[in-house]
């Protein structure tokens, strides 16, 4: 195994957390600003009111881009797993 191919692995590897990752971090920080927003403007300071929405948020968009996140992670995990044998000898 070569330094070379364990950076591809790693640099692989961390392209895909960010790519699986970034719907729903994105998704939380827009519902979060909108939640601000909106607590800002009726002075309500709830903290339920700013915890629900974003787990709404959250689920709806692990609904919606769930399955291509799991096809994302699945053909991943076949590449290295099919690879293996050639990294290791």
């Amino acid at each position: 195994m070569t330094p070379e191919s364990v950076m591809t692995i790693g640099r692989t590897a961390m392209e895909i957390t960010i790519l699986v990752a970034s719907p729903v971090l994105l998704v939380t920080l827009v519902a979060g600003l909108i939640v601000s927003i909106f607590q800002a403007a009726t002075q309500i300071n709830d903290a339920s009111l700013s915890f629900i929405p974003k787990i709404l948020a959250v689920l709806l968009t692990f609904a919606i881009a769930g399955p291509w996140m799991l096809t994302i992670m699945t053909d991943y995990m076949r590449r290295v797993l099919t690879g293996l044998p050639g990294i290791i000898s």
